[in-house]
């Protein structure tokens, strides 16, 4: 097997492990906690910003190709297992929602311009205090 047979199979692994975590977090008996962590890691997953840039050589995809699998690993271990069974029953046939996408991507996009905000205020405010 080639790299990118590997990759492409691997991609499509992701993908099916992301939207079981989709089906998961609609699923009542999910906990809380877990439901947080599905957010989170989908939105990681989603979201054009990564910790460290795509476009660094290498290193800008460590943070795909590592922190992102292991994302969805805990947060699997947090879901109970006939919720996980049955996500992965549904997971066949599922296909996205083209309106949850601009829905979700405009979540992340908010929560991305908080943060930029809270930072750009937070570093303003002591830069004025100490000039």
């Amino acid at each position: 097997m080639d790299m990118l047979t590997k990759l492409k199979t691997w991609a499509s692994k992701l993908k099916r492990q992301l939207v079981l975590l989709h089906l998961a977090y609609q699923d009542d008996r999910t906990p809380l906690l877990a439901k947080v962590m599905i957010f989170l890691v989908i939105a990681y997953a989603l979201s054009p910003i990564d910790l460290i840039p795509d476009f660094i050589p290498v290193i800008g995809y460590l943070d795909d190709l590592i922190l992102l699998p292991i994302g969805i690993y805990l947060t699997i271990k947090l879901i109970p297992q006939e919720v996980i069974t049955e996500a992965e029953r549904r997971v066949e046939g599922y296909r996205w929602n083209k309106k949850n996408n601009w829905v979700i991507g405009g979540v992340i996009l908010l929560l991305w311009l908080l943060v930029i905000y809270w930072v750009a205020h937070h570093y303003l405010i002591d830069q004025a205090e100490q000039g």
